[in-house]
């Protein structure tokens, strides 16, 4: 599984001419540094690299934060329909998100916002796997650090902020990693919003790239813009990665 990898990071350091006389080795030569500096001077890679950041993480922290803030307030607050607001936010789940491009793309249009940071970043910022699950987890906590905190004189926000949220590390740790993955790896949506090459994402500048040399892939070239591409989805990975086996309740409530 991890051999893929060790050869696209090899390779993309091989110049494009040696790539395909390396059969039968495990470990590719010569190296250099020529497809790197070959993709940030035929391409403007860099800003590609920048808008793919930017929108990934603006997406990433109002996803978590709305979707925080819904689920808690799904899982403890009490309102008027409550179960039937949770129960559509369930239904979109199930709608492919390809149905929604079209209809997206015409308020985008009406909104003005085609070729803006807008069109990349709004329509990500909310979504019902995020609510559902954030939701599900506030559901398990124990009301006990909740009521302990209003008794101290603690009101609804900084119960939430200060107890439900720290305790809430874990699956937004989990959430995170889900939607900046998501949002880095987009395509489909920022090749329609987008029409300049001032505003491309990484995915799309790729694709563009592969598709401008017709007669001739040039593969090192390709693999450089790959490793490129992996290496902020590795770290946020890397980053939450110790969230995700911590005792949540380690400390927090004592029989």
């Amino acid at each position: 599984m991890l051999y893929p990898f060790f050869a696209m990071l090899n390779l993309s350091f091989v110049p494009n001419g040696e790539i395909f006389n390396q059969g039968g080795k495990l470990f590719f030569t010569p190296i250099g540094l020529e497809n790197y500096s070959n993709v940030f001077n035929k391409i403007p890679l860099f800003k590609y690299f920048i808008n793919s950041l930017f929108v990934a993480f603006i997406t990433t922290f109002g996803q978590v934060i709305f979707a925080s803030m819904a689920g808690y307030a799904f899982a403890r607050l009490k309102f008027k329909y409550r179960d039937g607001l949770f129960l559509l936010i369930l239904i979109t789940m199930l709608i492919p998100p390809q149905v929604n491009i079209i209809p997206l793309f015409f308020i985008m249009r009406q909104l003005h916002w085609i070729n803006t940071y807008q069109a990349l970043i709004v329509p990500g910022l909310f979504g019902g796997f995020g609510i559902f699950m954030m939701r599900q987890y506030f559901l398990s906590l124990p009301k006990d650090l909740e009521e302990s905190s209003r008794i101290d004189g603690c009101n609804l926000f900084q119960t939430f902020f200060k107890i439900a949220l720290p305790l809430a590390m874990p699956v937004i740790a989990t959430l995170t990693v889900f939607t900046f993955v998501s949002t880095w790896n987009s395509f489909m949506w920022p090749l329609i919003v987008t029409n300049t090459e001032s505003m491309r994402t990484l995915p799309v500048g790729l694709a563009i790239f592969k598709g401008s040399f017709r007669e001739i892939t040039l593969w090192g070239d390709l693999l450089a813009c790959s490793v490129i591409c992996t290496i902020p989805a590795i770290l946020v990975f890397l980053a939450g990665k110790k969230y995700f086996i911590n005792d949540i309740l380690q400390g927090g409530v004592k029989e």
